[in-house]
């Protein structure tokens, strides 16, 4: 058995020895399509030269200084480069190495900010059941994933609540229309504004397409524009959580270019660097910026790794790939077949609920009743049994239970590298679909 404390001590995990393309080889010498990129992360796939030398290029010359002595010219480069034009007047970026990280850092810019503009009562934070914002216990307390909150509870703090998440699949009403069901999510923002008084509120935190806890689920149309007018109206901030949904992987390099809306904060990570090194960040608002600029002139927050010079080099190669590749027009034309093969393959599947995501991010949500939309026993852990009959095809997914409330429901995610093909896109489908139906096959309905 290892040595490593793996995320079960049941069993150890395969070994992964090398990786090329959108392949991963284990050490018993299978050939695995990395269909999720891991957890969405490894948007450029595996072995990636041009990538490979910046990092190598970057060890030569420098690999560590602190921040609070130098910068350095890598850190520099990748924030004019995902800031080029002040997108959405986002002017600035703030480099850690996680995303749960950038969450902790986006959640104390937040309160900062309050601070430097004369109002220290902003002391909480709205964001959504069913989300997820990171590990560490401000992003776990921000977040609403029950089955994560569970164990630290006691630890959390209580500046966080959470509202309704905007999941029409499995909670808008059949008496209601898409508009009607926005307007209900609107009320209910507005309505927890005024429970804990609305100059009380820093900011309503959320991802514009929902990840891990229940699977790509992104919001009915206008819903962003509402989030954004109860905000305004109150003088809070919007923060946006592009961790796993950002960075081109539903197919624009922002997810909220597709909503209508600009964030006062983002977080960014797994895309940055496409696991190459570990990274994550901020991005922030001018005029955030200029709170700061105008009062203490400096964020009271840090790390010893941040904007480290090894892992922006890599996330500047990977962001520069993917624009000179122009790989969010794959992201974009591989996303159609996809949805399409899934549909196809799928879409009839009595076991199927729903197929759903936007780009190279996709997820199967799992029933018993595809009617009542009725889950399976949890007990069966039917993620799992799929995740499992996928990587005996050759192909690693990445499952996830208590889809509808932190212990019911399965999904599965398919977010393959930004350089799949089309033929590769096929296989991922064959492979996943047969998956389904010999996992699925053998429980009685």
């Amino acid at each position: 058995m290892s040595r490593l404390l793996h995320r079960t001590l049941l069993s150890d995990p395969p070994l992964a020895v090398g990786g090329e393309g959108i392949y991963l080889h284990a050490a018993d010498g299978r050939r695995i399509i990395d269909g999720s990129g891991g957890a969405a992360v490894a948007c450029l796939g595996h072995g990636n030269a041009r990538v490979n030398a910046a990092i190598a290029a970057q060890l030569a010359r420098v690999a560590y200084v602190h921040t609070a002595i130098f910068s350095n010219a890598a850190a520099e480069e990748l924030a004019e480069t995902l800031l080029e034009g002040s997108p959405g007047g986002l002017t600035h970026a703030y480099f850690v190495s996680s995303g749960s990280e950038g969450m902790e850092a986006a959640i104390k810019l937040s309160r900062q900010y309050f601070l430097e503009v004369g109002q220290p009562q902003r002391t909480r934070i709205i964001s959504r059941r069913g989300s997820y914002h990171g590990n560490t216990l401000g992003a776990l307390a921000a977040g609403g994933n029950p089955m994560r909150r569970a164990p630290y509870a006691p630890l959390l703090s209580d500046a966080f609540s959470h509202v309704s998440q905007a999941f029409a699949y499995r909670f808008q009403r059949d008496d209601e229309s898409e508009a009607q069901y926005v307007q209900r999510l609107a009320d209910e923002l507005e309505a927890e504004f005024q429970r804990l008084g609305p100059s009380n509120v820093i900011a309503f935190a959320a991802e514009p397409v929902v990840g891990a806890t229940t699977g790509c689920v992104a919001a009915p149309a206008g819903y962003f524009r509402k989030m954004r007018e109860v905000c305004d109206r109150h003088g809070a901030l919007l923060i946006l959580d592009e961790v796993m949904c950002g960075m081109g992987r539903t197919g624009t390099l922002h997810a909220w270019e597709q909503e209508g809306v600009v964030p006062d904060v983002q977080i960014i990570a797994k895309g940055l660097g496409g696991g190459y090194q570990p990274i994550g960040g901020i991005l922030i608002a001018g005029r955030v910026i200029d709170a700061f600029r105008k009062g203490s002139g400096s964020f009271m927050h840090g790390h010893t790794y941040q904007a480290h010079p090894v892992a922006c080099a890599a996330a500047l190669a990977v962001q520069q790939v993917i624009q000179e590749d122009g790989l969010i027009g794959n992201v974009r034309a591989m996303g159609e077949r996809l949805a399409g093969g899934l549909t196809e393959r799928l879409g009839n599947h009595r076991h199927v609920g729903d197929i759903r995501g936007r780009g190279l991010f996709w997820a199967l949500e799992f029933v018993r009743d595809r009617g009542s939309k009725t889950p399976f026993d949890p007990a069966l852990r039917v993620y799992d049994r799929v995740k499992a009959a996928a990587f005996d095809l050759g192909l690693a997914i990445y499952p996830m239970g208590g889809t509808i409330d932190g212990r019911q429901g399965d999904h599965v995610i398919v977010a393959p590298p930004y350089i799949v093909s089309p033929a590769e896109i096929d296989t991922i489908v064959a492979r996943l679909g047969d998956a389904v139906d010999a996992a699925l096959s053998s429980i009685e309905s």
